[in-house]
């Protein structure tokens, strides 16, 4: 987001004019003029109002972890940043390339679940359930914004460092709708929280964001776990106060990682690109150049994030030649107030509770 006043107001025209083509595109769906598809099986959403960071993955992840054990489960992305087109069933053995790096991350991780790509999630859920009769409920990753798909469940996330009640219309800020869209959600999460959240924060929350009867509003944060080695899991490592980090992602945000980390160890080095860059292989030459410039430093790890993973692994043959041992570093979600156990049973009230 553009924090300088004067660029905000040199690009407000330009975020008028993009607020108004928003305006008009919800003013035919709330018309009518536009319909969103309405689906037999149960549909639950995913998504933000701004650009990135709010952390879809990990809470996609934390749905399947729920549901996977006892229901047939899909989740449809779009396959951000893939180099191909059209509905697609994702396979381990695939690349990021091929299907995006979050659908890739979700198979891996769960590979007994039907995990699929496609840029039109209403092609994309009626071949879902022609192609798997049995499935019983679609996750949808990223799709607050695609109207052309009603979902039975639509729930929203927000940052607890950058709330949408903060932030401004694209080019000036990151929101990709108005603010007031936030009413389409059932469920808000702030997500991404600080380890420790007091009753007067979450207050101020509620009234900042001020939800609407029907609307439940938690608050979630990341429990990392122990760094693995990216291409072999079954080795691990610890971050230890002694051990300095090279830390190389391609994520929208990084603050709140970097925060954890220098919690938990001695100094962090980053190597930071934007959002799903491909690493190229001047990039992996500049991290084992980064890496052995450390040589001098007695514990050394290099660590990136799992989505990370899967587009620095396309460089596998390099890194594994040249001796740079990359770990990935896992999260889950959890949520404050011991409201895990309400949140669990709001999803599992709308799957048992759904009609056609």
């Amino acid at each position: 987001m553009i924090s300088n006043p004067l660029f905000k107001l040199l690009l407000a025209p330009f975020a008028l004019l993009y607020g108004l083509g928003v305006s008009l595109r919800n003013f035919f769906y709330r018309k009518g003029l536009l319909k969103g598809v309405s689906f037999n099986i149960p549909v639950i959403s995913v998504g933000n109002l701004s650009v990135g960071g709010a952390g879809k993955t990990p809470h996609i992840e934390y749905l399947i972890r729920l549901q996977k054990d006892y229901l047939n489960l899909s989740t449809l992305s779009r396959g951000y940043s893939r180099k191909t087109r059209g509905y697609i069933e994702v396979a381990p053995q695939m690349t990021a390339e091929h299907v995006g790096d979050e659908p890739l991350q979700f198979k891996r991780k769960f590979p007994e679940v039907l995990v699929t790509v496609s840029e039109s999630r209403t092609f994309g859920i009626p071949k879902i359930v022609q192609d798997h009769p049995d499935t019983q409920v679609v996750l949808l990753d990223d799709a607050f914004q695609h109207r052309s798909v009603k979902p039975g469940l639509n729930i929203l996330l927000t940052e607890f460092d950058r709330p949408f009640t903060r932030d401004y219309l694209l080019p000036s800020g990151r929101l990709r709708e108005w603010r007031s869209a936030y009413q389409r959600a059932d469920v808000i999460v702030v997500s991404k929280c600080p380890a420790q959240v007091s009753e007067e924060d979450r207050q101020q929350f509620l009234k900042e964001i001020d939800p609407l009867p029907h609307q439940q509003v938690f608050f979630s944060y990341y429990d990392y776990g122990a760094p693995y080695y990216i291409f072999d899991p079954s080795i691990t490592a610890v971050l230890e106060p002694d051990v300095e980090v090279l830390l190389i992602c391609a994520i929208a945000r990084t603050d709140y990682l970097v925060s954890y980390l220098n919690d938990k160890v001695d100094k962090v080095r980053l190597l930071e690109y934007e959002d799903h860059h491909y690493f190229s292989k001047f990039d992996v030459s500049n991290l084992r150049g980064s890496f052995e410039r450390m040589s001098d430093v007695e514990k050394v790890m290099v660590l990136t994030t799992e989505k990370d993973a899967m587009r620095l692994e396309l460089h596998a043959e390099y890194l594994i030649e040249n001796q740079v041992p990359i770990f990935a570093l896992p999260v889950e979600v959890k949520f404050h107030f011991d409201e895990g156990e309400k949140f669990d049973q709001l999803i599992k009230d709308y799957l048992l509770n759904f009609t056609v």
